[in-house]
């Protein structure tokens, strides 16, 4: 029999589990990672890349050219040898000492005569045709090393190489003229090596005549050894700049972090300075204005939230009191419970549903504007009203102009604002519903000869929730004139106001005739007194 708790399963050791919604903090050995991938240090490697690729095709560039330029400078300088050498072989009377720096055709002419033998012959080629002291030159005789320049110090003898001059022997065996490298003890070698022959000898003469390139390359080496320093040292230079000029650059950036972590829901009064007018700038400006709008609708968020708590509050109470105290064993009260229950209910229903419609109305991205013939929907708003009872509805003046709107939300102001004027106006009292043109704008108005509204209470009217107590007790959500005022400004408009206390009251949409753009139309902050924007 088995035992509970000793099932013979091995048990794992307990983990402790995280707690769901925790935030893992990165390790410390993490923050070295992010900071080489920080857009400072982006900013700074492109930099150092750009310049270093800079420097380094500018510089290799400049020494392959001199390179190139030096090593033709030699070649050329063994084809005059070589020239000079068939000048002696061909005309010895007209044979000329060649200097090392001295071109053949400036040369002073000495005597000469016929040569009887390849020792006479290479004697004479090797006294008259002089190496620089970077080069060497060698007469061989059948192979063998016979005759050097005198009195010349070389810098290397060719003769201390045999493979060398074993290899150059072979090659000018076929009798012609080679020019070609070579490695010996001494470094690299470019070389010319000439046959000769003189008639009646059976002796093959070679002239041989080498440049040392590295020696001929050693200041060029040096200059590239110092470019590179140099190079070096501005890399460092460039890299020490451009880490302050992109650090300067980002400080906005980075500010606009701090202060990002700083805002919250509660808190979005902070706001980024600005100095300059770069691109940087115009982000921070952009970031702030940002800021301002979250601020806005927060705040008209929070006011949303507390005057619907406020006004759904007094229903629930109502609600909750009657079922509280309802005698279930009499029917009459359980009916008049129902009632106000059902009443109270719907009222709050209908907040609701205006709620939603304020919130869809202040969405002017939402509003499809078209061409509306206002003669042709002031005619039409007017037939409508017409059937209201109690209240003697009389045609105003009618603006025959277009505006670029949305026809079904204009008529829903419009239709608001009439109901407005008979809820608030006596029995049997005229209000007027008409159109007119004023400069560059359209009016679509109504005028009643109800109480007026109180000075005081002008603006509070245009929020939420915004009602005026006339002693007579008419209910309302308070969101109708709030929808009015929404659909205005969607439009690029706003709602005018005139009232008399006592003589009646005028509520007019004006709206312009050519749409604004929506920077336009924010451009008054605050609305005068007896106007909703």
């Amino acid at each position: 029999m088995m035992r509970a708790g000793t099932s013979g399963l091995s048990t794992a050791c307990p983990r402790t589990a995280t707690p769901s919604g925790a935030r893992m903090t990165p390790t410390p050995a993490l923050a070295p990672v992010r900071r080489l991938r920080s857009v400072r240090v982006r900013i700074l490697a492109a930099i150092l890349v750009v310049t270093a690729l800079g420097l380094l095709v500018s510089g290799g560039a400049s020494f392959l050219l001199q390179r190139d330029r030096i090593l033709a400078s030699i070649d050329e300088e063994l084809r005059q040898q070589v020239e000079s050498v068939r000048t002696i072989v061909e005309s010895p009377a007209e044979a000329t000492r060649i200097e090392p720096d001295e071109s053949p055709l400036t040369a002073a002419p000495t005597d000469g005569s016929g040569f009887t033998d390849i020792d006479a012959l290479l004697r004479t080629v090797l006294g008259q045709v002089l190496p620089r002291l970077d080069g060497s030159t060698v007469g061989l005789v059948d192979g063998i090393a016979r005759w050097e320049p005198q009195p010349y110090a070389l810098s290397f003898l060719l003769d201390d190489d045999p493979d060398f001059l074993a290899r150059v022997s072979g090659e000018t065996a076929a009798g012609a003229t080679v020019l070609g490298w070579g490695e010996t003890e001494d470094g690299t070698l470019r070389y010319a090596a000439v046959p000769l022959r003189v008639e009646g000898s059976d002796a093959a003469g070679v002239y041989v005549t080498a440049v040392d390139t590295d020696a001929r390359l050693s200041d060029l080496a040096d200059v590239s050894r110092s470019y590179a320093v140099i190079a070096a040292l501005a890399l460092a230079a460039t890299g020490l700049v451009g880490w302050f000029v992109a650090g300067r650059l980002l400080s906005p950036i980075r500010e606009l972090r701090r202060t990002a972590s700083r805002i919250t829901a509660t808190d979005l009064g902070e706001r980024i300075p600005v100095g300059g007018d770069d691109d940087v700038s115009d982000l921070t400006r952009t970031v702030n204005d940002m800021i301002g709008r979250l601020e806005g609708s927060f705040d008209a968020q929070r006011r949303l939230l507390a005057d619907v708590r406020h006004e759904l509050g007094t229903p629930i109470t109502i609600v909750r009191g009657h079922l509280e105290l309802v005698d279930a064993r009499d029917p009459c009260d359980v009916e008049a419970t129902r009632a106000i229950a059902l009443d109270e209910l719907d009222r709050m229903g209908h907040l609701l549903e205006d709620i939603a419609e304020l919130s869809e109305a202040e969405r002017e991205d939402r509003v499809p504007l078209q061409p509306v013939d206002v003669g042709e929907l002031t005619r039409r708003v007017l037939a409508k009203v017409a059937v209201i009872p109690g209240r003697d509805w009389r045609a105003g003046p009618v603006a025959e102009v277009q505006v670029n709107a949305d026809p079904a939300r204009l008529t829903q102001a419009w239709l608001q604002l009439a109901d407005n004027a008979a809820k608030y106006s006596p029995e049997g009292s005229a209000v007027v519903l008409g159109s007119e043109r004023r400069g560059d704008r359209v009016e679509l108005f109504v005028t009643d000869e109800g109480p007026g509204i109180p000075a005081a209470a002008r603006e509070r009217i245009f929020e939420r929730f915004g009602r005026v107590d006339d002693g007579r007790g008419i209910r309302g959500s308070g969101l109708g004139l709030a929808i009015v005022s929404a659909i205005a400004r969607a439009h690029g408009g706003r709602v005018e106001l005139d009232s008399v206390p006592g003589r009646g009251t005028r509520f007019a949409l004006s709206l312009p005739l050519e749409r604004r753009s929506p920077a336009d139309d924010e451009s008054t902050d605050v609305p005068p007194r007896g106007r909703a924007q």
